[in-house]
């Protein structure tokens, strides 16, 4: 069970401690590490997840491979390595390419030190632009917000309090929020698991729902807003998030309710034009195929198993970042 006090993500005497984000909701179990090797892995097998939280313990990870000696080759090893683990979430690459340009900047003068400080400084902004994201998000919600969610986007999924979650969480508080479906978020149940689990010890009323029960909601009627996070966002808006996003928002452009990203402005990548541009990571077909290791299909199914789908811009009304609330047509 998650304790009220658990945390995602710290950095302690010089080494990072995570939550296991596998063994989640039935058992709690923080890895304590220095390896920059072992938190690529954590980041591999979603130990570690989240677009956000993926950037920061990259920053400390590349912080470490420093720890017992500064070189420009273990740091390309390091750099490469952790470059390697997750190819559609930017904020990895944004965080692993500031942490680069301080180490070209002051090598050979630069200390682990130096490293150490730039990777906190990332993960303060993080807690700073989740508070900023959560305040610029109240002013989507319709009286008496009925909200749909996807994925994971709380604490778990980021430095501070979340993205999307932490808008819902402040618009609970501020009395704007009435009730949460959370979807499922098939094939890992990051909604199940995790979002679950944040809602509840947040004391916000909730049900969880399989991913394709959301139509059926908002013709019923009981849906009328929804808001997810990203993982990529292109120039134009387009953006990645976690696969069935995209279903969502069509059927929220159906049902004529309002469709919201909320994401941190390290997520823009501004160097692709538009989300065709976007790489999509396709994840182990036993993902889909099995659970906990038990086989749910025939010996020898295939799977097609994309981590991530795009929505187009056209079919966003707005994107929360800690700026302020973008409106379209958009252009970062």
């Amino acid at each position: 069970m998650i304790k009220s006090d658990y945390f995602n993500l710290k950095f302690i005497d010089e080494k990072l401690v995570f939550i296991n984000q596998v063994l989640l909701p039935h058992s709690v179990e923080y890895i304590e590490t220095e390896d920059y090797e072992r938190i690529a892995k954590a980041i591999e097998v979603l130990e570690i997840r989240g677009a956000p939280a993926i950037g920061i313990a990259a920053a400390y990870a590349l912080s470490l491979s420093q720890k017992n000696g500064i070189s420009s080759d273990s740091f390309s090893r390091a750099y490469n390595r952790l470059a390697s683990t997750r190819p559609t979430a930017v904020n990895l690459f944004w965080a692993l390419n500031r942490m680069k340009k301080l180490f070209d900047e002051k090598f050979p003068a630069i200390s682990v030190k130096h490293l150490y400080q730039e990777a906190v400084k990332i993960h303060d902004e993080d807690i700073a632009n989740c508070d900023a994201i959560g305040k610029h998000g109240l002013e989507i919600f319709p009286a008496e917000a009925r909200v749909i969610t996807h994925c994971n986007t709380g604490k778990l999924a980021v430095g501070g309090e979340g993205t999307a979650f932490n808008v819902i969480r402040i618009g609970y508080k501020a009395g704007l929020v009435s009730f949460v479906y959370a979807d499922e978020t098939r094939p890992l149940n990051q909604g199940s698991r995790l979002t679950a689990f944040e809602l509840g010890m947040n004391d916000i009323p909730f049900e969880v729902i399989s991913d394709s029960t959301s139509g059926f909601l908002m013709k019923q009627g009981k849906i009328n807003i929804a808001i997810t996070g990203a993982d990529r966002i292109a120039k134009n808006g387009d953006t990645a998030n976690k696969i069935g996003t995209y279903s969502l928002a069509v059927l929220c452009k159906f049902h004529n309710i309002p469709f919201y990203i909320a994401a941190p402005t390290s997520t823009i990548d501004c160097s692709i034009e538009n989300g065709s541009e976007i790489p999509i990571e396709i994840r182990a077909s036993a993902e889909l195929l099995s659970l906990h290791g038990t086989l749910l299909a025939p010996l020898g199914t295939k799977a097609y198993t994309p981590a991530f789908d795009v929505v187009p811009s056209s079919l966003i009304s707005g994107i929360i970042t800690e700026e302020k609330l973008h409106k379209p047509p958009y252009c970062f």
